[in-house]
C-alpha cells in the first residue's frame, strides 16, 4: 500500500532551534525534536520526495530510505531546498540526473543557488545533476496518481499535492478556490500549522483547526511545527481526528 512518511514536521528553524535553552522535560520527549518540513511517498518501486531538508540525508538515514526517483520542491525557502545537494549520492549511483518539478520561478533559484549542478567538470569530480521540469497537472510515479494544486504562502506560490485520499499542504496562508475544491473527501489531511499565534504567511494553530473543520477529513495532522508545541500536552488539547505530525509518522493511503 503506497505510504507517506513525514521526514521533518518542523519549521525553518527545526526544534530545538539554535540559541535557545529548553527544559529539560520538553527535550525528553523525542517528538519534540523536529527536523526541517519534508514527506516522501512510497510508491510500487518509485518513490517521490516533497522537498529538500537542510538534514535530507539524516531523515532518509534515519528511516531506512535508499530510492528517491522524483522531487517535487513547493517553493525555495531554504528549509525546503538546502538539502539538494544531498541528492548527489543518488545521481552518482544511478548516473542520472534527479527529476526535479518545480514552478519556473523556482526553478531559477535553484539554478542561481546550486550552479555547479548545471556545469560541466572534468572526470572524478562529481556533483548532482537536476533535470528541471515544470509542474504538471498531475503525474503518475510508482502507481502513485499525484495531483498538483496551488496555494498561496504569503505573497508567493506553493505546490500542494493529493494522492487518492491523502493531501499535503504545507507554508500556506490561503488555499484558493482552485485547491480547495481538491481538497474535499479526504481521509487524511496534513496540513501546516506552525505556531499559535497569528502569522502573515502561515496558518496558526487557530486557523489550522477552522480549515480542518471546514475540509472535514477524517484525520488531519498539523506540521511546520515551532516550539510553540510540546508534542504530548498540545496532543491532551485537541479535538478527536486531529494530532501532531512527528518526524517518522507514516500513514497509509
Amino acid at each position: 500500500m503506497p505510504t507517506a512518511v513525514v521526514l521533518g514536521s518542523g519549521t525553518s528553524n527545526g526544534v530545538p532551534m539554535l540559541g535557545v535553552k529548553y527544559p529539560p522535560e520538553y527535550l525528553a520527549e523525542p517528538k519534540n525534536h523536529r527536523t526541517r518540513a519534508s514527506i516522501i511517498l512510497l510508491g510500487d518501486g518509485a518513490n517521490f520526495l516533497v522537498d529538500c531538508a537542510p538534514e535530507l540525508r539524516l531523515q532518509m538515514t534515519r528511516e531506512g530510505l535508499y530510492e528517491i526517483d522524483g522531487v517535487l520542491i513547493t517553493h525555495t525557502h531554504a528549509d525546503h531546498v538546502m538539502g539538494m545537494d544531498d541528492l548527489r549520492s543518488i545521481c552518482i549511483r544511478t548516473r542520472r540526473p534527479m527529476p526535479v518539478y518545480a514552478y519556473e520561478q523556482y526553478q531559477a533559484d535553484i539554478k542561481r543557488i546550486f550552479p555547479y549542478a548545471f556545469m560541466e567538470f572534468p572526470p572524478g569530480v562529481e556533483v548532482p545533476r537536476f533535470h528541471l521540469a515544470d509542474v504538471p497537472d498531475e503525474m503518475e510515479i510508482g502507481g502513485m496518481r499525484i495531483q498538483f494544486m496551488e496555494v498561496r504562502h504569503g505573497k508567493i506560490p506553493v505546490t500542494s499535492l493529493r494522492v487518492n485520499d491523502f493531501a499535503y499542504v504545507t507554508d500556506v496562508s490561503e488555499i484558493p478556490s482552485s485547491a480547495w475544491g481538491k481538497l474535499q473527501g479526504l481521509e487524511t489531511l496534513v496540513l501546516d500549522a506552525v505556531r499559535y499565534e497569528p502569522h502573515p504567511n502561515h496558518f496558526h494553530f487557530a486557523r489550522a483547526l477552522e480549515v480542518v473543520q471546514e475540509l472535514r477529513p477524517k484525520q488531519a495532522y498539523f506540521t511546520h511545527l515551532s516550539h510553540d508545541y510540546d508534542h504530548y500536552k498540545t496532543s491532551a488539547e485537541l479535538p478527536a481526528g486531529v494530532a501532531l505530525a512527528y518526524d517518522g509518522l507514516r500513514i497509509e493511503f
